[in-house]
């Protein structure tokens, strides 16, 4: 007769002891694992006292200890009541491959193919899919202090929570081969579906697991199902699949659980409604804990974890690495694009290397899920390139998260939004997102985010007035965002921010944008313009632009904005009246900003290099300008007293003179290239003659270039004057690119402004006055 209770070895019980301490609990706490009211099983398990068999096997589950290592003279095997013995391991074997080709052709069927968003047919999943990698630290239970990540720079916000690319990663399938009971997290998007299916795939055709029988199991269908059947049972719906696919014998699906012969794969558990998941919930942990020698995968949204599941190990899906964006870009040309396999691979090519450009930076950081990577190439293989109009395809990114994404899976959520429509939603979100980056707060702790939805609720009608009952519908709302959409994250332990840094500088540009009326409208791009130096608004200023119906309002307060920086420092009003004069000696041919830009780049900056390799394609009067410059440069070297640097000034000289059409100034660089000793003297005689001539021979030639090209004067900036500068430049830099960005702005405006950029106030006053 089969012992019903077991002990624990002297060697086991040490196991447990050390998987205990590592867990961090009590006995009380273990004992609430196990469903039990008291801890004395606990105290028993611990002592090597007999326990009930179920219990000792739930302990050992939880602990992720073999019972078989544990137990003292463990039994060979043991049955449930009316159980038979195990079929012979060739039989067994034999019914394996039995229900694998009768089950083959559901598997290919529910898995074998993808439905991609607003692609009109179905898409082999082996044409598409990339194989992903599998973090084992959850982010958002990790510990931070949030005043550390403020300091993070916009491009390492990726790097925090699900984007933290030091972190040890695993490939997915080696996690289900480590873990036999697995919860795989992730954000929307990030293919944690997709991952099953391929699981289930590639065990269909013996590449995983060949030794068992894939079972693909949608939750949401199972709990709809188990609803309608009054009853929460998988080892009925396992059976019910087998019987569909034409096994009729009743017995074959308990056979093979008791023998670990299933893989056992449950799609969305986040997606069962609120009044199944309990009975969902209970009803996979009880399954384990019986069939446990199986293979168990349990996907899930990471905002969904607290779902606990006891036994299970939690693992996070990897955002993608440049080689699985490269890989997914490569299949997804060759796929979709309905053209030969080369010229699919060299679109993809271009993808990868527009991609990679500086300016789409922000494109990079969404195309890490393969969501928004889909969406990318879909847009990339239409236009031939990434959109201007960036606010577009932000759009579409969040009508995926805001609903369009289950719409298309047929997915249904419990509603926590106070009944908001779609219109409400956003402008719950775009107030959320305005409040904190107008307070430069990218990561918030829980309860500030909180605070700001109560804030926003609290002048809705019909809001709860007691603060109790505000603060739980806040709650409420702040997982919701989280779950449903992902649109909010917990990067740490609570510690939220926007899933991506693009999203909440897009809701802060829509709050400007969608300003009531004018008045409110004026003095939202009032408030924007007063971060125009501050290079975190940098993208919002674009958004902003692009957003607008009419953007001239908003690049006439920038100008103005911009000019007010440097309009009471004198000496850079002189330093801007310069520039401005220099520009007026180059033809017309060129747009007047350009000419004044590129010589307040050529005095400020004592590296010429960039200057020299512009000034060769715009003008040839500015490119004498940029050799000038780099001929001071090479004359000045003070240890270069030889014949080296005797040889570059004389031939730096000579090709300067090649270009030089004064008269006047190409004798005065002649004689001053003669009075330079010459190559085929000693090395005594060149230095006494640097020695005695240098700083005369230098200064005549800084008065001469002075003379004739007005370059080349001694502008000392202080500290503070250098920095107000670089803050000149930087914002006239976003000025010109909203200009570029295509937005709307009428013909006399962005004519007015180009023609008045980098002008010194009293030349602005003149224009002005003279109504030019």
């Amino acid at each position: 007769m089969v012992k019903r209770s077991l002990r624990a070895s002297l060697s086991g019980i040490q196991q447990a002891k050390r998987a205990f301490t590592l867990k961090g609990w009590t006995q009380e706490n273990l004992a609430g694992e196990v469903n039990l009211k008291t801890r004395q099983p606990i105290w028993r398990f611990f002592t090597g006292q007999p326990v009930e068999r179920q219990i000792f096997l739930a302990i050992c589950s939880i602990l992720d200890l073999d019972w078989r290592a544990v137990a003292d003279h463990p039994p060979a095997e043991f049955f449930e009541p009316g159980e038979s013995a195990e079929i012979a391991p060739p039989d067994l074997d034999r019914l394996v491959q039995q229900v694998r080709s009768q089950y083959w052709d559901t598997i290919q069927n529910q898995c074998g193919v993808l439905h991609l968003l607003d692609v009109n047919h179905p898409v082999n999943i082996d044409d598409i899919y990339v194989d992903v990698n599998i973090l084992e630290e959850i982010a958002s239970q990790q510990w931070f202090e949030i005043a550390d990540l403020q300091k993070l720079e916009p491009a390492e916000f990726d790097r925090v929570g699900l984007g933290v690319i030091e972190q040890s990663q695993i490939p997915g399938r080696q996690a289900v081969q480590t873990y036999s009971k697995l919860r795989v997290l992730g954000k929307p998007g990030v293919g944690k579906t997709t991952f099953l299916q391929h699981l289930a795939i590639q065990c269909n055709r013996g590449g995983f697991s060949a030794d068992q029988v894939p079972i693909f199991i949608s939750l949401r269908d199972f709990a709809e199902e188990s609803r309608r059947q009054q009853e929460f049972s998988l080892l009925n719906y396992i059976h019910q699949a087998l019987l569909t696919a034409g096994n009729s014998d009743s017995s074959i699906p308990e056979t093979l659980l008791q023998a670990g012969k299933i893989l056992l794969l449950m799609d969305g558990l986040d997606e069962v409604l609120n009044r199944d998941i309990a009975a969902v919930l209970k009803e996979i942990r009880k399954f384990s804990d019986k069939y446990y020698k199986n293979r168990f995968v349990v996907s899930c949204r990471t905002a969904a974890q607290k779902l606990r599941l006891r036994g299970f190990t939690d693992v996070e899906i990897a955002p993608f690495t440049q080689l699985q964006v490269a890989t997914f870009a490569q299949k997804w040309f060759v796929a979709l694009t309905k053209t030969t396999a080369q010229s699919g691979q060299n679109q993809a090519t271009q993808f990868i290397q527009k991609l990679d450009l500086p300016e789409n930076w922000q494109f990079r950081q969404l195309v890490v899920t393969p969501l928004f990577l889909h969406l990318a190439c879909w847009v990339f293989h239409s236009q031939g390139k990434f959109p201007t109009k960036r606010p577009e395809f932000y759009k579409q990114g969040l009508d995926l998260l805001l609903g369009q994404w289950d719409e298309a899976k047929g997915v249904e959520r419990d509603e926590v939004y106070r009944g908001f429509l779609l219109p409400q939603k956003l402008r719950l979100l775009s107030q959320l997102a305005a409040v904190t980056f107008e307070q430069g707060q990218y990561f918030f702790e829980q309860r500030t985010i909180e605070r700001y939805i109560e804030d926003y609720l609290r002048n809705m009608p019909g809001a709860p007035l007691e603060a109790e009952e505000l603060q739980l519908e806040s709650e409420s709302m702040l997982h919701a965002i989280e779950a449903q959409h992902g649109l909010l994250i917990e990067r740490a332990r609570g510690i939220f921010s926007f899933s991506y840094l693009v999203f909440q500088e897009y809701f802060t540009a829509r709050k400007i944008v969608a300003s009531h009326n004018l008045r409110a409208l004026e003095q939202a791009l009032g408030g924007l313009v007063s971060h125009i130096t501050d290079p975190h608004w940098r993208e919002v200023f674009l958004l902003t632009a692009a957003m607008l119906r009419s953007a001239d309002s908003l690049v006439q307060l920038m100008k103005q904005q911009i000019d007010e920086l440097v309009a009471q420092d004198p000496y850079l009003q002189d330093f801007l009246r310069w520039a401005s004069q220099k520009s007026q000696q180059i033809p017309d041919a060129l747009k007047v900003a350009t000419k004044r830009s590129f010589y307040l780049a050529l005095a400020t900056n004592p590296n010429t290099a960039a200057h020299f390799a512009l000034a060769c394609t715009l003008d040839q009067g500015m490119f004498l300008d940029a050799a000038l410059e780099k001929l001071l440069l090479e004359c000045t070297v003070d240890d270069g007293q030889d014949f080296a640097h005797t040889n570059a000034c004389s031939t730096a000289l000579n090709n300067i003179l090649m270009i030089v059409l004064d008269a006047g100034f190409y004798k005065s660089l002649q004689q001053l290239r003669d009075q330079l000793p010459s190559s085929s003297q000693n090395r005594e005689r060149i230095q006494d003659w640097w020695q005695k001539n240098y700083s005369v021979w230098i200064k005549q030639l800084q008065e001469t270039i002075s003379h004739y090209r007005n370059i080349n004067h001694s502008w000392q900036f202080s500290a503070e004057q250098q920095q107000v500068l670089q803050r000149y430049y930087d914002a006239n830099q976003l000025l010109i690119d909203c200009l570029n960005s295509n937005c709307e702005v009428t013909a006399v405006i962005r004519q007015e402004i180009e023609a008045t950029l980098l002008l010194p106030q009293k030349e602005l006053e003149e224009r002005e006055w003279q109504g030019d």
